[in-house]
């Protein structure tokens, strides 16, 4: 696959997502979940950590005009959800975009952020 295909898109969108303030995490698609349980039981007794990018979603549009990227965030509370999610939005965009023109690809990408839910602070005692 090209420095432009889908595995590069979904490490560059997870970065500039996890790069906006408020962003506490990406929230794994249904499917990643399901297929690391579906994993033989491990030997070692280390967690299992799912990579930032399974909580991205990369497609070309069904026309092939372009891509379509669905970025899953959890935001830390006591921020504004709004302009957090702009914030992802715009970021993920520019960075996306600013990666294919690199590789000599300019296409148009739309991006959706869903957020997935508010991470409390943790309390201390």
């Amino acid at each position: 696959m090209t420095a432009a295909g889908t595995p590069m898109l979904l490490g560059v969108a997870a970065e500039a997502a996890l790069a906006v303030p408020g962003v506490a995490g990406l929230q794994p698609r249904l499917a990643h979940c399901l297929a690391a349980v579906a994993v033989p039981a491990r030997t070692d007794t280390a967690p299992h950590r799912m990579p930032p990018e399974a909580g991205i979603r990369a497609d070309r549009a069904p026309d092939g005009s372009g891509w379509r990227i669905e970025v899953r965030c959890v935001l830390a509370e006591g921020h504004r959800t709004l302009d957090t999610a702009r914030n992802v939005h715009d970021r993920v965009r520019t960075a996306v975009s600013s990666h294919l023109a690199t590789h000599g690809v300019a296409e148009p990408v739309t991006i959706a952020v869903t957020v997935t839910r508010i991470a409390a602070r943790p309390t201390t005692a």
